[in-house]
């Protein structure tokens, strides 16, 4: 793939900064304000591909995402699984002990949260990590410190106070990567994923019909998500991921029997399975 740019939501410094810079490092990382700007970006041909995280293995889905899939033209061509790590940064000459207040965005810090209970240093909300190291950095306060990923402490200025002070050793994120054109690959390529919305039919036990097909046909799904629409509690939209490439015998005839019960379906993508991937199955 030919060098271009990539886009991903937040500040420079930020996970998905340093997923950009893992997966595609001869791209430029742009960083954006939001996710929709992100998207936007790549539709409009200012930017090749999409960084964008979708779930943690501690604080769950990235809700802010899937309300805009249903309307982009963009397609999933990757994924990618990053081990997320947060180093504690201030001041440089600034102590641990002189810390008072930790700034960070909530998930971050529930998810240092014993760190900062054990050394009495009081948890503030920010908008993002990276942002956090950066107002740290304009402030010069060295009782005030950020908790964020160590290139934001590169990109700021800042000095690295303890490292790794995450609760969790299992902590990840899983992004996507998304373009405007589809992956090219063929069951022949080896293990794929498919990405696919689907909303199925106002008839009784739909949602059951329309998922019997997998199981009949021995294709394991691997995440099934619902979201309301329209304003409505009965109306639901479900995201789903499955193994498996649609021009596989069993995926055609579990497709099928979907789009049977299904008011609607689109596919989101099909991409190679990321290797991290054989070792959450245990295989």
């Amino acid at each position: 793939m030919a060098q271009g740019k990539i886009a991903y939501q937040g500040e420079r410094g930020s996970n998905s900064h340093i997923a950009c810079r893992e997966v595609y490092p001869q791209y430029d990382a742009v960083a954006c304000r939001t996710f929709e700007d992100v998207i936007a970006m790549v539709e409009s041909g200012d930017a090749q591909l999409a960084m964008i995280p979708v779930e943690n293995t501690i604080a769950g889905r990235v809700g802010d995402i899937h309300h805009l899939l249903p309307a982009t033209t963009l397609h999933m061509i990757g994924e990618h699984f990053m081990r997320i790590k947060f180093q504690l940064m201030g001041m440089s000459g600034s102590k641990v002990d002189d810390i008072e207040r930790a700034y960070s965005h909530v998930m971050a810090l529930g998810q240092c949260r014993n760190y900062l209970r054990k050394h009495g240093i009081a948890a503030v909300t920010a908008a993002d990590t990276a942002g956090a190291a950066r107002r740290v950095a304009e402030n010069k306060d060295p009782k005030t410190a950020a908790i964020a990923p160590a290139l934001a402490a590169q990109e700021y200025g800042l000095e690295i106070l303890a490292w790794d002070i995450e609760d969790a050793s299992h902590n990840t994120t899983r992004f996507v990567i998304m373009a405007p054109e589809p992956m090219d690959i063929t069951p022949e390529d080896g293990r794929a994923v498919t990405a696919f919305l689907f909303q199925v039919r106002n008839i009784p036990s739909a949602l059951y019909k329309a998922l019997g097909g997998f199981a009949t046909n021995g294709v394991n799904m691997t995440k099934l998500e619902s979201y309301q629409i329209e304003g409505s509690f009965n109306a639901s939209q479900f995201y789903a991921e499955i193994e498996g490439h649609p021009n596989e015998r069993s995926v055609q005839l579990a497709l099928e029997e979907l789009g049977f019960f299904s008011s609607s379906l689109k596919i989101l993508g099909v991409y190679p399975a990321h290797p991290a991937r054989e070792g959450i199955r245990g295989t």
